[in-house]
């Protein structure tokens, strides 16, 4: 489970001003395949990335009974001055796996080529994007978090990317931010409706989607 223990987050504006995305949170998720929704900035993104790791409340705690994955498709970790593959090789050691079948996984899985012995400074958005699925895919975890990036690279890329969470989450469980009721349909049984600074869980996701629908009326 993962437990939101008086969690507040802000961000401070150009304007000088603070903006409040989560305030005095307090929440345990179950393990299970959740679907997060919410109006644009009402801070679902964030919300991942505290659950992640990724980023610090600025008040309460965050705590996890279980392995998590970054967000999928997250890049803000890789070194832009270090090369693909160093990177590959840093994060297998941070978890303590093979390092040579973690680099075999994604130099295959990614399809970058030799741009894997390059800055990953030098890489465009898709090509980070790619290194860091192919790097998500390479891990275990218990729970995968995933932001509305599934889509990656051209039709061939998405359909394997696609085939190898779907392989992922025979055993493993999802949190997932989305704007397709679709998607959110197809992966979660159950929703989190983000708002206001608060989260609210609900055990059926079309109550979450009703909910979702009339706060947006």
């Amino acid at each position: 489970m993962i437990h939101f223990e008086h969690v507040s987050k802000s961000f401070r504006l150009r304007s000088g001003a603070r903006r409040r995305v989560l305030n005095d949170l307090t929440l345990t998720l179950p393990h299970r395949n959740i679907g997060v929704l919410g109006r644009n900035g009402a801070g679902k993104s964030t919300l991942l990335q505290l659950i992640a790791g990724v980023i610090d409340p600025n008040w309460g705690h965050v705590r996890r009974d279980l392995r998590v994955s970054w967000p999928i498709g997250f890049r803000g970790s890789f070194h832009p001055q270090l090369t693909g593959l160093e990177n590959i090789r840093f994060v297998a050691r941070v978890y303590g796996v093979d390092e040579q079948a973690v680099i075999d996984h994604v130099a295959n899985f990614a399809e970058i080529g030799e741009f894997l012995n390059e800055p990953v400074r030098t890489y465009s958005s898709g090509m980070g994007a790619r290194l860091a699925f192919g790097l998500s895919m390479a891990l275990r975890f218990d729970t995968y978090l995933v932001d509305e990036l599934l889509g990656v690279g051209d039709a061939s890329f998405r359909k394997k990317s696609r085939a190898a969470f779907d392989q992922l989450l025979h055993q493993s469980r999802m949190i997932m931010v989305s704007h397709s009721m679709q998607a959110l349909r197809e992966y979660c049984d159950c929703g989190l409706l983000v708002d206001g600074g608060t989260a609210v869980f609900y055990e059926d996701l079309d109550e979450a989607i009703e909910a979702y629908d009339a706060m947006i009326g």
